[in-house]
């Protein structure tokens, strides 16, 4: 299995657009040992040739530009057999709009991630420029089955969803009581290898179902939003805990570092990191922790082959 990390940060980026904290500051004058980051996607491929997205963040344009085994092989081409979506977010979603130019587009998404993009969301419509257009594939929890790209091509990948806890999406929110699909785990097995990805990159707790979607897996990402609960808080730039949006915090006696410190995984990710989280920091002590304990930091263009 192949694996493109297209985007590693939390929704607004790194550096946000209207953010001065020191993580933002630091890296526009070029006094913190960090690197730039765009929103969260990943692409992922069984042959190298058709590719499949999990998210699809506000940046996918930029993105499939910067990587060159998404781009046209033909006038109209895309070697994009399918998107993924594990929540409504619109750092996970939104970039669905930007791939309206009249191409079919075929996507796995719970039920209810659909019904909250498709059906109460009036610029769905720019996706309705011919009939078809969009085909939605319902993801749900606990049933195994095949990835097939747009075409209906095998893709020797097999998907399964786990609910993890999370919560409605911002915009959804007061319109649509919370739901167990609002928010799902992905793990994707490549039949040839046997080789097993699981993919939570946004999840507020350690479950016994965040636990199935990790067990046995070779590669984990996973939810690196926050460093602390109170990390917004602290900097005067909120007052909503980690948990309060869903995000179980990295560092901590309750943190997902200390929780999943018998991971077995060889590759273990923290990825969707929020501008404000000191693992963005090369020479943090935090980073420097995480990273003794066998955890890597996700970045724009990481590579991964499993």
């Amino acid at each position: 299995m192949l694996i493109r990390v297209l985007g590693s940060a939390a929704g607004g980026g790194f550096p946000q657009w209207n953010c001065g904290c020191p993580n933002c500051r630091g890296i526009r004058d070029g006094t913190l040992a960090a690197v730039a980051r765009t929103q969260e996607s990943v692409a992922i491929s069984a042959d190298g040739r058709g590719w499949f997205l999990l998210n699809t963040s506000p940046e996918i344009r930029a993105q499939i530009e910067g990587f060159p085994a998404l781009h046209p092989r033909d006038r109209r081409h895309s070697p994009i057999q399918a998107l993924l979506l594990t929540n409504g977010d619109l750092d996970h979603c939104l970039g669905l709009l930007s791939l309206r130019e009249s191409h079919p587009l075929l996507v796995y998404a719970t039920e209810r991630v659909r019904v909250g993009f498709a059906e109460k969301n009036v610029l769905h419509r720019t996706l309705e420029r011919f009939p078809g257009q969009v085909t939605w594939r319902t993801l749900k929890p606990g049933r195994r089955e095949e990835l097939l790209g747009v075409d209906g091509r095998e893709s020797g990948l097999v998907v399964e969803a786990l609910p993890v806890p999370g919560k409605p999406p911002v915009h959804l929110e007061g319109l649509m009581p919370p739901d167990p699909d609002d928010n799902v785990g992905l793990r994707i097995l490549e039949e040839r290898t046997g080789r097993v990805l699981a993919y939570v990159s946004g999840v507020g707790a350690v479950t016994e179902s965040v636990r199935q979607a990790l067990d046995g897996a070779d590669c984990v990402f996973f939810d690196g939003t926050f460093w602390s609960s109170d990390e917004l808080r602290t900097l005067g730039l909120g007052e909503k805990r980690a948990e309060d949006m869903a995000h179980l915090p990295v560092g901590g006696p309750a943190g997902s570092a200390r929780q999943l410190a018998t991971l077995g995984a060889a590759r273990k990710i923290y990825i969707h990191l929020n501008n404000t989280n000191p693992l963005l920091r090369e020479d943090s002590p935090e980073r420097a922790s995480v990273t003794t304990a066998g955890w890597e930091i996700a970045y724009d263009g990481m590579e991964i082959t499993l």
